[in-house]
């Protein structure tokens, strides 16, 4: 860039300061003589040139000296952008946990967590806290600094809105915002309360309420109304919903800014409800596939043509009443095709979708940026070929948007994207579908991926996130990534969840984390396309084709479990080592409703009546029921608490009813007809047992019906009537205890004397 007499050679770096200057100290020609003909060329045309380095790339951390060379050729306005799109957070302290300092707030929440992490023994989680310090609190020899390699550590799915945060008062979600500082998050969702903003904005245009009412879903199911994918279903939403959201967002957003977070708001995607047709007769739009296994009367969203002016004004206006109502720190959200296929795979016509979004954005915040999920990349890989990716995302401007590649750890985006053609992006960890109970992780993907990322050729990382679907299970991985977004290169796996073993209860002992080297290597530690969702026969509706494949051995589990029951005495009194021994106990006993189905299956394709009876008994008789009792024994995995923090939000009989209906309906039909039947499984005290427990009943009585009179299972048949008793559930009306009942570490160990010899009589005859 120049004029007639200056120029300005950039070189933008793709790695940080530290290897740059290295570069130049070993001659590799990256530094400024690399620009030396260039420069001399600039100078036999009566240019005034200047060669200095800029290292920035929204991949590193910014470098201090970049200030002076961004003040001699570009706007005070857009050094500013530049700087907060690429700087990272610091932190250092001294001494002891009163010198503590950050770049942000959040990175002095951050490194006081450290200090209580590393120097304290400390632990904060999901599952609880362990705070047991030492007095006087250790003080250091000297100072000690961190950085983070990204500008931004992120968290939230747009799915988590509705499998975990629905039913939040305002106790739990500053719990949860605590959490996040500590764990160094600055960047995350903040979609609480947009109904209120879009009723008023509907109302504007002229829309009635009726109109709004038929569009807006439940509760339970808002993610998905706002992604365009639902309308209706299991509404309508109250008044009285909106503005208690209204005011909980109010409080979400001022304690994320006091501690330094960047709120992401949400946008205008181009969805709109069918009134909008009715007052705009002229209005450009065309309905998208159904989803979901949803007909149209429930999906099949209306979208804006991008070029019809209807568009900007719908998506200005919402922005701009938004901005008013909360203010803004300039990054929103917006998915036009989660999950459902564009109507034309013209790249002309894909850049002018995401373009209209982003005018949209910037006709209320000229400074605005797009933070867009990449699920839909990996989701319909047959249409997003690499043409239609790059149209989508260079429709708008190289900067200004963000991408989230959202389960890197399994199916990166970025490498076949060529690092999002430009864009930014952040890797990130799903991990979790549905908000499902069960161990899992990939520790070794999650471990070396980010790193992998930001060594790329051209990468354009600028962050490590945490994007679960549904939250509060798997404490392990979600602190492993957390801590990862603060470190440049991989961690010792073996010697982390040591560390981890001893501070997560409060104590060192050898047979807990002999449990937890057993469940790092097996149950954490999947490999190739793995993917969280549940699919054990337990939570599923029975059938004789269930999937019974694990990604690990089965006696890792079994002696882990073992283990820890063996650790009981010394730690039994912790509460998170209470919590983790239901948690492996419970998987254990989803292992063995494995095999007890297998068992039934054999039984019942081989005409033995006894075996099926035995079998069948043993499962729907004993191991379930005792599976509850465990569940219940925990306020973690609880049905009536779910249910109670429901009907908490009601403010009248007519709206706990409604609230109730979506809170059981999410977690087992999931739609009217079982639309997405199990998706959002939990195991859940009192859900195994009245849900699960009675699906598991009738086939096997099912099974044994057909074999008494020599007549054929047929599984649509089951289904239907299945079916009644899955419905029956949801208004069956009964009330269950949101409080824990029984000793656990007493329940423990009556099943664990009860199955684990069994347990382990399997595996040797399956190894013999």
């Amino acid at each position: 860039m120049g004029d007639s007499s200056l120029a300005y050679p950039w070189d933008l770096m793709a790695e940080g300061k530290q290897n740059l200057r290295a570069s130049e100290s070993q001659g590799s020609g990256l530094g400024p003589e690399k620009y030396a003909p260039l420069a001399d060329n600039l100078r036999g045309r009566s240019y005034d040139v200047t060669i200095d380095m800029l290292i920035m790339g929204l991949l590193r951390a910014w470098d201090p000296s970049n200030e002076r060379v961004l003040r001699a050729c570009i706007s005070r306005c857009y050094a500013k952008l530049m700087h907060c799109l690429v700087v990272s957070d610091t932190i250092c302290w001294s001494h002891d946990i009163e010198h503590i300092t950050g770049h942000r707030q959040v990175a002095a929440a951050a490194g006081a967590y450290r200090y209580l992490r590393d120097f304290c023994g400390a632990h904060v989680a999901w599952g609880g806290a362990q705070l047991r310090l030492p007095d006087p609190l250790p003080r250091l020899p000297g100072p000690v600094r961190g950085a983070s390699p990204h500008r931004f550590r992120y968290y939230q799915n747009v799915c988590t809105q509705s499998y975990s945060y629905v039913w939040w008062d305002w106790a739990r979600w500053e719990r949860e915002i605590d959490w996040m500082a500590l764990s160094g998050i600055n960047l995350a969702l903040a979609f609480t309360g947009q109904e209120a903003i879009w009723q008023r904005v509907y109302l504007s245009l002229g829309l009635n309420q009726s109109e709004i009412d038929e569009y807006f879903t439940g509760p339970a199911f808002l993610a998905w109304n706002r992604m365009g994918n639902l309308h209706k279903w299991a509404g309508p939403l109250p008044h009285a919903w909106n503005l208690k959201q209204l005011y909980l967002q109010y409080r979400i957003l001022e304690r994320m800014r006091s501690l330094g977070m960047i709120p992401v708001l949400p946008a205008f995607a181009g969805h709109v409800p069918q009134g909008i047709l009715r007052v705009f007769p002229r209005v450009n739009v065309t309905r998208l596939g159904s989803w979901g296994n949803f007909d149209c009367s429930y999906s099949c969203s209306y979208l804006l043509d991008p070029q019809d002016p209807m568009f900007q004004v719908i998506g200005t206006l919402f922005l701009k009443e938004l901005i008013k109502e909360f203010g803004t720190d300039h990054i929103y959200s917006a998915d036009t095709f989660n999950e459902m296929r564009p109507l034309s795979s013209d790249p002309a016509y894909l850049s002018g979708v995401s373009a209209a979004v982003f005018i949209s954005m910037t006709g209320a915040d000229p400074r605005a940026l797009w933070l867009m999920q990449g699920w839909l990349f990996h989701h319909q890989p047959d249409f997003w070929q690499p043409a239609q990716v790059r149209a989508l995302l260079q429709g708008v401007p190289l900067g200004r948007m963000i991408v989230l590649d959202l389960a890197a750890e399994s199916a990166p985006v970025y490498l076949w994207t060529e690092s999002f053609y430009g864009q930014p992006f952040i890797w990130c960890m799903l991990h979790n579908f549905g908000g499902n109970h069960g161990l899992f992780g990939a520790v070794e993907s999650v471990n070396h991926g980010p790193s992998d990322a930001r060594h790329f050729p051209n990468s354009t990382m600028v962050g490590t996130g945490l994007t679960p679907e549904g939250i509060e299970q798997n404490d392990v991985m979600y602190e492993l990534m957390n801590e990862l977004g603060w470190r440049w290169e991989p961690l010792d796996l073996p010697l982390w969840i040591a560390n981890y073993a001893e501070r997560r209860y409060g104590a060192k002992n050898a047979r807990a984390i002999g449990a937890w080297q057993l469940l790092l290597h097996s149950v954490y530690n999947c490999s190739g396309p793995c993917v969280n969702h549940n699919h054990s026969p337990l939570v599923h509706r029975p059938s004789l084709r269930m999937n019974t494949e694990l990604w690990y051995n089965k006696s890792d589990v079994y002696e882990a479990w073992h283990l820890l029951v063996g650790a009981a005495e010394e730690l039994g009194a912790s509460p998170l080592f209470r919590y983790d021994l239901v948690d492996v106990t419970r998987q254990a006993m989803q292992q063995l409703v494995g095999d007890y189905y297998l068992e039934i299956k054999q039984a019942f394709q081989s005409h033995s009546l006894p075996d099926l009876l035995t079998a069948g008994g043993v499962l729907v008789y004993d191991l379930l029921p005792e599976l509850d009792s465990l569940l219940s024994s925990d306020s973690h995995f609880l049905l009536g608490r779910w249910l109670e923090e429901a009907q908490a939000m009601a403010t009248s009989d007519k709206e706990a009813e409604l609230y109730d209906l979506n809170a059981r309906n999410q977690l087992t039909l999931w739609g009217p007809t079982g639309n997405i039947l199990d998706y959002a499984n939990k195991e859940f005290g009192g859900l195994v047992l009245d849900y699960y427990g009675v699906r598991w009943s009738l086939f096997v009585s099912a099974l044994v019906e057909s074999l008494n009179t020599g007549t054929p299972f047929h599984q649509d048949q089951f289904n239907q009537a299945v079916f009644q008793v899955e419905r029956g559930f949801i208004y069956n009306g009964k009330r269950y205890s949101s409080k824990p009942v029984g000793d656990t570490l007493e329940i423990v160990r009556k099943i664990f004397l009860k199955y684990y010899p069994g347990c382990m009589q399997r595996i040797r005859m399956g190894a013999a």
